[in-house]
């Protein structure tokens, strides 16, 4: 493996980000592209309004006015002298198992790799102000290995949860299925705009699914989930259903 890009949603000073580029550039080059600011929940959504900057800071890292998945994708197409061999996104602050993906901005930067053709990892850290971000980069590290050893098919994303615990605390790693939560908790109206209707998004709900077999189950046993997750939402066991439907309304 000679490159690989870096990117997130927390923003280019996000410590999980300095920690994750601290294992990575010790087997490969490395090129850093992240959000200029914290960009949690901004999902798969493209910047096409406007153009979008790119100023590179002191350290290197390159940092864009834009979402996770406009830095993956000026990176490869635009910014980068040659192609990456793998894109890693991370490491998030706070998990993102079951419905999270949907809304995560790691997860899509992950996800437009894939786009792009390159195999893609999402790096999560659990809990609501985690420490042990040097846990999920030997996880990374330990990853990264695996692959270069044994690889991964090149349309691989693997959406990887890692517990806030010291590296030796670790139960192992677990293969998992995405679990689900129940809906999220109400928003809740901003009083501080006198005469202005505006609220601020609930947070997510708590684990509904989360059985064996579960990213959520995984963490709580203290394991590393990972994930293998797929770019079609095509729901296929419906196919027949909805088509025997479209023969009625087509009667209709």
């Amino acid at each position: 493996m000679d490159k690989i890009l870096l990117s997130n949603d927390d923003g280019y000073q996000a410590p999980g980000l300095a920690a994750l580029e601290r294992i990575c550039r010790e087997r490969a080059e490395v090129v850093v592209v992240a959000p200029d600011r914290n960009r949690s929940g901004a999902s798969n959504s493209l910047t096409l309004d406007r153009a979008v900057s790119v100023e590179q800071a002191k350290n290197g890292f390159y940092y864009v006015d834009g979402t996770p998945t406009d830095c993956v994708h000026i990176a490869i197409t635009g910014l980068m002298n040659s192609a990456p061999d793998m894109v890693v996104a991370g490491i998030n602050t706070g998990a993102n198992l079951g419905d999270d993906v949907l809304y995560s901005g790691t997860v899509a930067a992950a996800v437009e790799g894939r786009f792009l053709g390159f195999p893609a990892l999402a790096v999560s850290l659990v809990g609501s102000s985690p420490t042990y971000y040097d846990t999920a980069a030997k996880v990374v590290d330990r990853i990264l290995t695996g692959l270069h050893r044994q690889p991964l098919p090149n349309d691989s994303i693997l959406n990887i949860n890692v517990p806030d615990v010291p590296f030796d605390q670790l139960k192992g790693f677990r293969v998992s299925r995405l679990g689900c939560r129940h809906k999220a908790q109400a928003a809740t109206r901003d009083e501080s705009l006198p005469g202005r209707l505006s609220y601020w998004i609930g947070p997510p709900g708590d684990a509904q699914d989360a059985g064996q077999g579960t990213d959520f189950h995984a963490i709580d046993c203290g394991h590393v989930s990972i994930t293998p997750i797929q770019i079609d939402l095509t729901r296929y066991d419906q196919i027949p259903l909805i088509g025997d439907w479209l023969d009625f309304v087509e009667q209709m």
